[in-house]
């Protein structure tokens, strides 16, 4: 059982078949399928008419209830991978191993905290000429990376977002609203922090986003990208002066409890 190479733009739909003739041949409804995951049957449904990429959680309780030695979490890692451009594979090979993700972002929220409508609206804008099918696989792609908040052990995530990331309509207003309510919400977990950084904090220390990643092992890495193309660094100068930079934005910064106060303020704007 191999999806094709030819068969990328609906990627999703080949996952979710798989998944509906394992189901069919165990003789299993939906909705026992979807009580076996801690899923609802919508949810099956969703991921069976290819509309919605199966959680990792998902894909391992197929490979346990179906006893198909571990088939549904590779076809789920290869399906994930194909809504990502090349050059962006590595650093999502590393995000998953990391133990702290601080992010520094000046133009758009970053991935691992976007919703789906402003993942969309973000993909429509920058691939105009695809079909809808492309954008859904990336867009799924996207939030797939989402699972290693969900972990029991998730790394911890501290990002400064630029106030001029939380004033940029991207979509509708109404995606915006939503957009920077979850961005808020996101903090009630132990294991995320959100900065802004101020509009009148001034000229930042770093003119580009980047990301610093932090793992047992090997060494840590900075990550950043240009146009169409994405850079990892791990040698001491670049990590010395990603960590300096960091650590000066975060210094000009509105505390966690002032952030969260203004992007739901922000957030009530786009609301009304």
């Amino acid at each position: 059982m191999e999806c094709e190479e030819g068969q990328s733009q609906d990627a999703m739909g080949f996952f979710g078949g798989e998944v509906r003739h394992a189901r069919e041949h165990a003789g299993m409804t939906q909705l026992q399928l979807g009580t076996e995951a801690a899923y609802d049957r919508t949810y099956v449904a969703q991921v069976e008419g290819g509309r919605l990429l199966g959680s990792a959680q998902f894909a391992e309780t197929c490979d346990r209830v179906f006893k198909t030695s571990g088939y549904f979490a590779r076809l789920r890692e290869r399906v994930s991978r194909r809504g990502h451009p090349a050059w962006f594979l590595p650093y999502v090979e590393i995000e998953k191993t990391a133990r702290s993700i601080s992010d520094y972002s000046n133009a758009f929220v970053m991935g691992l905290v976007q919703t789906p409508r402003y993942a969309e609206a973000l993909f429509r804008a920058a691939h105009p000429r695809e079909t809808d099918a492309e954008i859904a696989a990336r867009v799924e792609a996207r939030l797939s990376r989402q699972d290693i908040m969900k972990r029991e052990s998730p790394p911890l995530l501290w990002m400064i977002v630029h106030e001029a990331v939380l004033r940029v309509q991207v979509g509708s207003r109404e995606i915006m609203a939503e957009q920077l309510t979850r961005l808020a919400d996101v903090t009630s977990s132990p294991h995320v922090n959100v900065q802004v950084l101020p509009n009148d904090a001034g000229a930042p220390a770093a003119s580009v986003s980047f990301i610093l990643l932090d793992r047992d092992e090997p060494e840590p890495k900075v990550y950043s990208e240009a146009l169409g193309q994405g850079y990892l660094a791990d040698d001491p100068d670049s990590l010395r002066h990603a960590g300096a930079t960091y650590d000066r934005l975060r210094a000009l910064a509105l505390s966690p409890e002032r952030s969260i106060q203004l992007i739901r303020r922000i957030a009530e704007e786009f609301s009304s």
